[in-house]
Protein backbone atom coordinates (compact mmCIF):
# COMPACT_ATOMS: atom_id res chain seq x y z
CA UNK A 1 0.00 0.00 0.00
CA UNK A 2 1.35 3.40 -1.00
CA UNK A 3 2.22 5.49 2.03
CA UNK A 4 1.10 9.07 2.45
CA UNK A 5 3.69 11.76 1.79
CA UNK A 6 4.08 12.34 5.52
CA UNK A 7 4.39 8.66 6.36
CA UNK A 8 6.92 8.05 3.61
CA UNK A 9 9.07 10.97 4.76
CA UNK A 10 8.95 9.55 8.30
CA UNK A 11 10.09 6.20 6.88
CA UNK A 12 13.08 7.82 5.21
CA UNK A 13 14.03 9.71 8.35
CA UNK A 14 13.80 6.52 10.38
CA UNK A 15 16.39 4.93 8.11
CA UNK A 16 18.79 7.69 9.07
CA UNK A 17 17.99 7.39 12.76
CA UNK A 18 18.85 3.70 12.66
CA UNK A 19 21.62 3.46 10.07
CA UNK A 20 23.44 6.78 9.57
CA UNK A 21 27.16 6.65 10.23
CA UNK A 22 27.04 9.13 13.11
CA UNK A 23 26.38 5.98 15.18
CA UNK A 24 29.66 4.34 14.13
CA UNK A 25 32.30 3.82 16.88
CA UNK A 26 34.98 5.51 14.77
CA UNK A 27 33.09 8.79 14.84
CA UNK A 28 32.67 8.55 18.60
CA UNK A 29 36.42 8.06 18.85
CA UNK A 30 37.18 10.92 16.47
CA UNK A 31 34.76 13.46 17.91
CA UNK A 32 35.70 12.59 21.47
CA UNK A 33 39.40 13.26 20.96
CA UNK A 34 40.39 9.60 21.12
CA UNK A 35 42.09 9.35 17.73
CA UNK A 36 45.85 9.46 17.38
CA UNK A 37 47.31 11.87 14.81
CA UNK A 38 47.82 8.98 12.39
CA UNK A 39 44.23 7.80 12.81
CA UNK A 40 43.02 11.30 11.99
CA UNK A 41 45.29 11.36 8.94
CA UNK A 42 43.97 7.99 7.78
CA UNK A 43 40.42 9.34 8.06
CA UNK A 44 41.31 12.48 6.08
CA UNK A 45 43.00 10.45 3.32
CA UNK A 46 40.16 8.00 2.94
CA UNK A 47 37.35 10.51 3.25
CA UNK A 48 39.02 12.56 0.49
CA UNK A 49 38.32 9.72 -1.94
CA UNK A 50 34.62 10.09 -1.17
CA UNK A 51 34.74 13.89 -1.43
CA UNK A 52 36.51 13.91 -4.78
CA UNK A 53 34.07 11.31 -6.16
CA UNK A 54 30.91 13.28 -5.34
CA UNK A 55 31.21 15.60 -8.38
CA UNK A 56 31.82 12.52 -10.55
CA UNK A 57 28.64 11.01 -9.16
CA UNK A 58 26.68 14.20 -9.77
CA UNK A 59 28.03 14.58 -13.30
CA UNK A 60 27.01 10.99 -14.04
CA UNK A 61 23.54 11.77 -12.74
CA UNK A 62 23.19 14.97 -14.79
CA UNK A 63 24.29 13.21 -17.97
CA UNK A 64 21.11 11.13 -17.76
CA UNK A 65 18.68 13.96 -16.91
CA UNK A 66 16.63 15.29 -19.80
CA UNK A 67 14.75 17.90 -17.76
CA UNK A 68 16.67 21.21 -17.94
CA UNK A 69 15.14 22.41 -14.68
CA UNK A 70 16.38 19.36 -12.78
CA UNK A 71 19.84 19.76 -14.32
CA UNK A 72 19.90 23.42 -13.35
CA UNK A 73 18.94 22.68 -9.77
CA UNK A 74 21.49 19.86 -9.50
CA UNK A 75 24.38 21.79 -11.03
CA UNK A 76 25.15 23.69 -7.83
CA UNK A 77 26.18 20.44 -6.15
CA UNK A 78 29.12 20.11 -8.51
CA UNK A 79 30.03 23.74 -8.05
CA UNK A 80 29.89 23.39 -4.26
CA UNK A 81 32.57 20.69 -4.43
CA UNK A 82 34.67 21.70 -7.43
CA UNK A 83 34.42 25.43 -6.75
CA UNK A 84 33.81 28.47 -8.93
CA UNK A 85 35.50 31.81 -9.51
CA UNK A 86 34.05 33.05 -6.23
CA UNK A 87 33.86 29.81 -4.21
CA UNK A 88 36.97 27.70 -3.59
CA UNK A 89 34.86 24.57 -3.23
CA UNK A 90 34.70 21.65 -0.86
CA UNK A 91 37.54 19.66 -2.38
CA UNK A 92 40.01 22.49 -1.87
CA UNK A 93 38.72 23.01 1.67
CA UNK A 94 39.25 19.32 2.40
CA UNK A 95 42.84 19.56 1.18
CA UNK A 96 43.35 22.46 3.58
CA UNK A 97 42.24 20.13 6.36
CA UNK A 98 44.75 17.58 5.07
CA UNK A 99 47.53 20.15 5.30
CA UNK A 100 46.45 21.12 8.82
CA UNK A 101 46.83 17.52 10.05
CA UNK A 102 50.33 17.31 8.55
CA UNK A 103 49.65 15.69 5.19
CA UNK A 104 50.97 16.82 1.83
CA UNK A 105 47.84 17.92 -0.08
CA UNK A 106 49.33 16.63 -3.33
CA UNK A 107 49.72 13.20 -1.78
CA UNK A 108 46.11 13.19 -0.59
CA UNK A 109 44.84 14.42 -3.97
CA UNK A 110 46.70 11.58 -5.69
CA UNK A 111 44.44 9.11 -3.78
CA UNK A 112 47.43 6.89 -3.12
CA UNK A 113 47.04 5.05 0.15
CA UNK A 114 43.24 4.93 0.04
CA UNK A 115 42.01 1.65 1.51
CA UNK A 116 40.73 -0.91 -1.02
CA UNK A 117 37.41 -1.14 0.83
CA UNK A 118 36.98 2.64 0.65
CA UNK A 119 37.50 2.59 -3.11
CA UNK A 120 35.12 -0.34 -3.48
CA UNK A 121 32.34 1.37 -1.51
CA UNK A 122 32.69 4.79 -3.11
CA UNK A 123 33.01 3.43 -6.63
CA UNK A 124 29.89 1.35 -5.98
CA UNK A 125 28.01 4.53 -5.09
CA UNK A 126 29.09 6.28 -8.30
CA UNK A 127 28.09 3.21 -10.29
CA UNK A 128 24.74 3.03 -8.47
CA UNK A 129 23.91 6.60 -9.47
CA UNK A 130 25.03 5.97 -13.04
CA UNK A 131 22.95 2.82 -13.47
CA UNK A 132 19.85 3.02 -11.27
CA UNK A 133 16.70 5.05 -11.87
CA UNK A 134 16.79 8.80 -11.34
CA UNK A 135 14.49 8.36 -8.34
CA UNK A 136 16.89 5.91 -6.70
CA UNK A 137 19.86 8.16 -7.50
CA UNK A 138 18.23 11.18 -5.86
CA UNK A 139 17.01 9.12 -2.90
CA UNK A 140 20.54 7.88 -2.26
CA UNK A 141 21.66 11.48 -1.77
CA UNK A 142 19.20 11.98 1.08
CA UNK A 143 21.77 10.98 3.70
CA UNK A 144 22.31 14.75 3.73
CA UNK A 145 19.08 14.92 5.72
CA UNK A 146 21.13 13.66 8.64
CA UNK A 147 24.44 15.43 7.91
CA UNK A 148 23.96 18.77 9.75
CA UNK A 149 24.01 17.09 13.16
CA UNK A 150 27.19 15.15 12.45
CA UNK A 151 28.87 18.30 11.07
CA UNK A 152 27.94 20.28 14.19
CA UNK A 153 29.15 17.50 16.48
CA UNK A 154 32.35 17.16 14.47
CA UNK A 155 33.15 20.87 14.52
CA UNK A 156 32.58 21.05 18.28
CA UNK A 157 34.51 17.85 19.01
CA UNK A 158 37.49 18.66 16.81
CA UNK A 159 37.78 22.21 18.14
CA UNK A 160 37.71 20.94 21.70
CA UNK A 161 40.14 18.06 21.30
CA UNK A 162 42.68 18.70 18.53
CA UNK A 163 45.32 21.40 18.06
CA UNK A 164 44.93 21.39 14.26
CA UNK A 165 41.28 22.43 14.45
CA UNK A 166 40.40 26.04 13.69
CA UNK A 167 38.08 28.00 11.41
CA UNK A 168 40.36 27.50 8.41
CA UNK A 169 40.97 23.76 8.75
CA UNK A 170 37.30 23.05 9.51
CA UNK A 171 35.86 25.31 6.82
CA UNK A 172 34.61 22.32 4.82
CA UNK A 173 32.18 21.34 7.55
CA UNK A 174 31.18 24.91 8.32
CA UNK A 175 30.32 25.51 4.66
CA UNK A 176 28.34 22.28 4.41
CA UNK A 177 26.09 23.58 7.18
CA UNK A 178 25.10 26.33 4.74
CA UNK A 179 25.14 24.35 1.49
CA UNK A 180 23.47 21.08 2.47
CA UNK A 181 20.04 22.44 3.51
CA UNK A 182 19.22 23.68 0.01
CA UNK A 183 20.24 20.34 -1.51
CA UNK A 184 18.21 18.41 1.04
CA UNK A 185 15.10 20.54 0.63
CA UNK A 186 15.09 20.06 -3.12
CA UNK A 187 16.09 16.39 -3.10
CA UNK A 188 13.56 15.38 -0.46
CA UNK A 189 10.76 17.24 -2.19
CA UNK A 190 11.67 15.64 -5.52
CA UNK A 191 11.66 12.13 -4.05
CA UNK A 192 8.36 12.69 -2.25
CA UNK A 193 6.81 14.02 -5.46
CA UNK A 194 8.03 11.16 -7.66
CA UNK A 195 7.76 8.15 -5.33
CA UNK A 196 4.04 7.89 -6.00
CA UNK A 197 3.60 4.10 -5.87
CA UNK A 198 4.54 1.50 -3.28
CA UNK A 199 7.11 0.05 -5.67
CA UNK A 200 8.79 3.42 -6.12
CA UNK A 201 8.69 4.17 -2.40
CA UNK A 202 10.29 0.82 -1.65
CA UNK A 203 12.99 1.45 -4.26
CA UNK A 204 13.73 4.91 -2.88
CA UNK A 205 13.95 3.59 0.67
CA UNK A 206 16.27 0.79 -0.45
CA UNK A 207 18.48 3.36 -2.20
CA UNK A 208 18.82 5.34 1.00
CA UNK A 209 19.69 2.16 2.91
CA UNK A 210 22.34 1.41 0.28
CA UNK A 211 23.88 4.85 0.76
CA UNK A 212 24.03 4.46 4.53
CA UNK A 213 25.82 1.16 3.92
CA UNK A 214 28.34 2.96 1.69
CA UNK A 215 29.12 5.45 4.46
CA UNK A 216 29.19 2.86 7.23
CA UNK A 217 31.46 0.47 5.33
CA UNK A 218 34.06 3.20 4.87
CA UNK A 219 34.31 3.63 8.62
CA UNK A 220 34.40 -0.13 9.17
CA UNK A 221 37.44 -0.25 6.89
CA UNK A 222 39.14 2.62 8.73
CA UNK A 223 38.48 1.11 12.13
CA UNK A 224 39.78 -2.31 11.10
CA UNK A 225 42.91 -0.90 9.47
CA UNK A 226 43.95 1.74 12.00
CA UNK A 227 42.16 1.04 15.31
CA UNK A 228 41.29 -2.63 15.88
CA UNK A 229 42.80 -5.01 14.88
CA UNK A 230 44.98 -2.36 13.18
CA UNK A 231 45.68 -4.55 10.18
CA UNK A 232 46.43 -2.32 7.21
CA UNK A 233 45.66 -4.10 3.92
CA UNK A 234 48.00 -4.01 0.93
CA UNK A 235 47.87 -0.60 -0.70
CA UNK A 236 46.55 1.15 2.40
CA UNK A 237 48.25 4.24 3.76
CA UNK A 238 51.17 3.51 6.06
CA UNK A 239 51.84 6.04 8.85
CA UNK A 240 54.74 8.26 7.87
CA UNK A 241 53.87 8.34 4.17
CA UNK A 242 52.76 11.52 2.43
CA UNK A 243 53.61 13.85 5.28
CA UNK A 244 54.12 17.55 4.74
CA UNK A 245 57.73 18.64 4.85
CA UNK A 246 57.45 21.47 7.37
CA UNK A 247 61.10 22.35 6.76
CA UNK A 248 60.22 23.45 3.23
CA UNK A 249 57.53 25.81 4.50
Amino acid sequence: MTQSREAFEARLRQIGAERYHDRHPFHALLHGGGCTPDQVRAWVINRYYYQHSIPLKDAAFMSRVEDPELRRRWRSRIEDHDGTDTNEGGIRRWLRLAEAVGLDPDYVASTRGVLPATKFAVDAYVRFVREKTLLEAVAASLTELFAPKIHKDRIAGLLQNYDFANDSSLSYFQNRLKEAPKDVAFGLGWVLDHADTQEKQDAAAAALVFKTDVLWSQLDALHAAYVEPARIPPGGWQPGEGLLDRRAA
